[in-house]
């Protein structure tokens, strides 16, 4: 059908496959063989000899357990990278060729750090520097996801932590905590009936991790959408990935709460008939996580524009927003920005929910679609009536 051939990157749809097997102690749990039970300190510094299973490192690491202060803990253990401090494993692609994307926590050392730290995350081909900032959420953690890349079954793919920090403090409690790793692979997904917007409902991204209530951060990943940790979308800025345990989400399982204020948000590209009219059709609400405000957020289809607003009270409210346009050129840009900036009485950063968002020809065309196709039946029917006769 027609309708089929206007989605852009049909044959590039994805699925996400949990992969806890591929990382091997990615939680950090197993500990170095001569770790002391009765230690006063939450702070192990590493040697070559007591290594933590399933990692090597350099510079200055140390193995981070709960025996003072259990805030710098997503679970029971964890790594601190200090100066120069570099963790790295590697791990074997298991698939086709198959994208692959990182969630993780990270926290400063101690809580009472001013200034900032960063964590540098590397692979063949590509690094992206982390800027733990705690403004996201109201708990020590930040979690983070990440797309690492696509590689072919088989290749030997090496992941690498890394600290830096600009500031010449020489407090190492300051150095950045990271635990919790799920690396996740990524593979085809069917058709999406008749959305022309693949991944419309935000349903493929980062896996959530079993303990965590704060979301996922996912940091701006111009210019391709295919290389996000959201499937096929750009992120603009700094958004939420929230899940419906923790959330109020909209519809399915997962949504996009935009957070980072002006500008900040997500687009996408769709192939669509020039000239064609479309309806485009999402939902707005906000994450019942006290974000109080009037939210303000701009929806553009290629040179269409327009503003909707949501009153919130943050207790978890969502509204049914369209606009229709006539699609300009092929390759059509649809993006969803945020125009406001609002925290919430603790101090955290907040804002507007985006979900279900559907991408229909629209009534005048499938009108169009269906007058032609009974004036073809008619023709049809009477070359065969007279055929026949």
């Amino acid at each position: 059908m027609k309708m089929k051939a206007e989605k852009i990157f049909l044959s590039l749809l994805f699925m996400g496959m949990a992969s806890a097997d591929l990382l091997q102690n990615p939680d950090f749990e197993s500990p170095p063989a001569n770790l002391k039970g009765n230690s006063t300190s939450s702070f192990m510094l590493l040697s070559q000899s007591n290594e933590v299973p399933g990692w090597t490192f350099e510079g200055t690491i140390q193995y981070v357990t709960a025996s003072q202060d259990t805030s710098l803990l997503e679970n029971g253990h964890a790594i601190q990278l200090c100066q120069d401090g570099k963790i790295s494993q590697t791990f074997i692609a298991n698939g086709g060729i198959t994208d692959y994307v990182l969630t993780f926590a990270v926290a400063p050392g101690d809580r009472n750090c001013s200034h900032h730290v960063y964590v540098v995350i590397s692979v063949p081909h590509s690094t992206k520097v982390f800027s733990l900032k705690q403004q996201y959420g109201k708990e020590t953690w930040e979690r983070y996801g990440h797309y690492l890349g696509s590689w072919g079954e088989g290749e030997p793919v090496n992941l690498v932590f890394q600290s830096i920090r600009v500031e010449s403090n020489p407090n190492t409690k300051c150095w950045p905590v990271i635990d919790s790793l799920l690396l996740k692979s990524v593979g085809t997904l069917s058709d999406a009936n008749d959305n022309l917007l693949p991944n419309g409902g935000f349903e493929t991204g980062p896996d959530f991790l079993s303990n965590s209530t704060g979301g996922i951060l996912l940091a701006e990943n111009i210019p391709s959408a295919f290389q996000s940790p959201l499937k096929l979308w750009y992120v603009l800025g700094t958004v939420k990935y929230i899940d419906s345990k923790n959330f109020f989400v909209p519809q399915g399982n997962a949504a996009i709460e935009i957070v980072s204020g002006v500008s900040a948000g997500i687009q996408t590209e769709v192939i669509l008939k020039k000239g064609s009219k479309y309806s485009l059709e999402f939902t707005l609400g906000d994450a019942n996580d006290t974000c109080v405000g009037d939210f303000v957020v701009g929806a553009q289809t290629g040179s269409t524009s327009q503003n909707f607003s949501l009153a919130s009270n943050g207790t978890g409210s969502a509204k049914k927003f369209s606009l229709t346009f006539k699609a300009k050129t092929s390759a059509t840009p649809i993006s969803f920005l945020s125009y406001t900036t609002i925290q919430t009485r603790d101090g955290v950063y907040c804002g507007p929910v985006v979900d279900d968002v559907v991408l229909r020809a629209s009534y005048g065309m499938k009108l169009e679609m269906q007058l032609k196709v009974l004036i073809y039946l008619y023709i049809l029917g009477a070359i065969l009536y007279f055929l026949w006769r």
